[in-house]
């Protein structure tokens, strides 16, 4: 059995809408909508200048300090030391050297030994080409965005939804409330 696991960063291992909203408050920015995904919607601002916060954030030294997500280090450091894992994080964060190195220290920080790499894509950017390789091998994926974890599941990877507001609505992918039930199901998974 394949041990690598792949998995997204931000509302997976990482609570990036946490370090986001407090970003975005200290800039006069208030959240409007709270289980809105769009950033634009959320903050009730032009979608240019919803992703011009959102890359300079990306690319702040903010980027490095993002706590963990519920449950995800415990598990995470858990499949890795118990069962064997490794976690391959495809996040489009940025193509920006240093934001690169901010994430890697921050999950290295945070999950160790369990993270065997890190593919950072732009900001905003599909995931389709990073997950092409990975086509027909069935290895777990990981996401909170929709349509990323369809994608995963199309092409022919057990894709696997992390619950947040914005996706509860979701039929196609498991969806998964915390890093808990990501483990028992790899795990039950494992078995079969």
């Amino acid at each position: 059995m394949n041990k690598i696991i792949l998995t997204d960063c931000d509302g997976v291992l990482l609570n990036w809408e946490y370090a986001f909203d407090i970003w975005m408050e200290e800039r006069g920015n208030k959240r409007i909508l709270q289980d809105e995904y769009d950033i634009a919607l959320r903050y009730g601002i032009p979608k240019a200048e919803a992703k011009r916060h959102i890359k300079t954030f990306n690319e702040s030294a903010a980027i490095g300090f993002l706590p963990p997500l519920r449950d995800a280090m415990h598990y995470v450091r858990k499949l890795h030391e118990e069962h064997g894992y490794v976690f391959r994080v495809i996040t489009s964060l940025s193509v920006n050297p240093y934001a690169k190195k901010l994430r890697n220290r921050n999950l290295e920080k945070l999950f160790g030994t369990a993270i065997d790499d890190v593919i950072c894509l732009g900001c905003g950017a599909d995931k389709d080409i990073a997950l092409e390789p990975y086509r027909d091998s069935n290895m777990f994926w990981i996401e909170d965005k929709e349509e990323n974890a369809e994608l995963g599941y199309a092409i022919g990877l057990d894709a696997i939804l992390v619950e947040h507001e914005h996706n509860m609505k979701n039929g196609v992918v498991p969806l998964m409330k915390n890093w808990k039930d990501i483990y028992e199901y790899v795990l039950m998974k494992e078995e079969l």
